[in-house]
């Protein structure tokens, strides 16, 4: 059975041919060029719609040495946040006049050097890089070795070679720190799926260091996977498990928000009620957040704020009106106090053994 052949694209030969001008003449109406005569100029458009021609960014960005595509590097392109983080890239490098090219590592860091490598080939102007694990990582070190523009986002601290664009974690969970503690918690445990991601082990540390600052009594608990989805499932499992309801924690702080879901679940499932029996607080906000009962507290990350900034420091260093030393930026994170701790909430009352 004979392959059905699929309709050729149109060229800007084939667009030329049918306006009666030359190829270049054709560039120059494609770009806006004023210089060219009307009667032409409306011939090159009948013809480009005609053939429904689309123009090649790529090799039009190498003819003329500028190329207007930027790359951008993600862990995870099903998760809300990176999801709002490529939209807002999206957004700002159409502004700025550039095309935007997503991939996505699968938290894999092979991938990730890999997808930067790939990058490179396309001749990409620069590459935006939320890390697997941190400034530290093969996706940066690939980076350094192809000598390519960059700046990295999430997940990352200062950098000797690069910008760097990240919310101010720690901060933030100092803040929650504060706010627990404030409100008496004074056991309290600490959830995290992971704990490759420079983001986690820095929540981790704000949190703990304002607490142990604020009472050096304050129990916190800790934990943390790095392995499959079944894992963390399991060890939040595990950790209830082994407690009596007078040993629980009266808080818990989940490290981001595939935690908060679990942590959530694992609750609601042994009939422990938030914010009754335990709080509940999750770092980065999610609509489900925002609709379930009771509503949870949450860290919202300025992920719209990020993806400006980083854009607009990368196409600084492109354009060259930025050759000044890599700069960290910290953005500012929002606590989003809702049912599950509010500050009218009160601490479970434990009972003491021998009652």
């Amino acid at each position: 059975m004979k392959r059905e052949e699929r309709p050729r694209r149109a060229t800007i030969h084939d667009v030329a041919r049918s306006a009666g001008v030359s190829a270049a003449t054709v560039s120059k109406v494609l770009r806006g060029v004023a210089t060219v005569r009307k009667e032409n100029a409306d011939r090159v458009r009948t013809a480009v719609a005609e053939l429904d021609y689309r123009m090649d960014p790529l090799a039009s960005s190498l003819r003329n040495e500028s190329r207007r595509i930027i790359g951008a590097v993600v862990p995870d392109l099903e998760s809300p946040f990176f999801g709002a983080l490529v939209t807002g890239l999206q957004d700002a490098a159409e502004r700025a006049g550039y095309h935007l090219i997503v991939a996505s590592s699968r938290e894999s860091e092979e991938r990730e050097a890999e997808l930067v490598a790939r990058m490179n080939d396309w001749r990409v102007a620069g590459t935006l890089l939320a890390p697997v694990r941190s400034e530290r990582g093969r996706g940066a070190e690939t980076l350094r070795a192809l000598d390519m523009q960059a700046v990295l986002v999430d997940r990352v601290s200062d950098d000797e070679r690069y910008d760097t664009v990240s919310a101010d974690n720690y901060q933030a969970s100092a803040n929650v720190a504060d706010f627990l503690l404030g409100l008496g918690h004074r056991h309290v445990l600490l959830h995290g799926a992971t704990q490759v991601s420079k983001a986690i082990r820095t929540r981790l540390a704000g949190f703990t260091e304002r607490a142990k600052a604020l009472d050096a009594g304050v129990q916190v608990d800790t934990v943390l996977s790095d392995a499959d989805a079944d894992v963390p499932h399991r060890s939040i499992c595990k950790y209830f498990e082994t407690r009596a309801p007078a040993d629980r924690p009266t808080a818990v702080f989940s490290l981001s928000q595939h935690s908060t879901l679990r942590v959530a679940a694992e609750l609601r499932r042994r009939g422990i009620r938030v914010p009754e029996d335990i709080a509940l607080v999750g770092f980065d906000d999610a609509d489900w957040m925002q609709t379930t009962w009771p509503s949870i507290t949450a860290v919202a990350q300025p992920v719209h704020t990020m993806a400006e900034h980083a854009m607009a420091t990368l196409l600084a260093r492109i354009e060259g009106n930025n050759d000044g030393a890599p700069v960290q930026h910290l953005e500012a994170c929002e606590m989003l106090v809702r049912e599950s701790a509010g500050p009218e909430t009160e601490v479970p009352r434990r009972r003491t053994r021998g009652n």
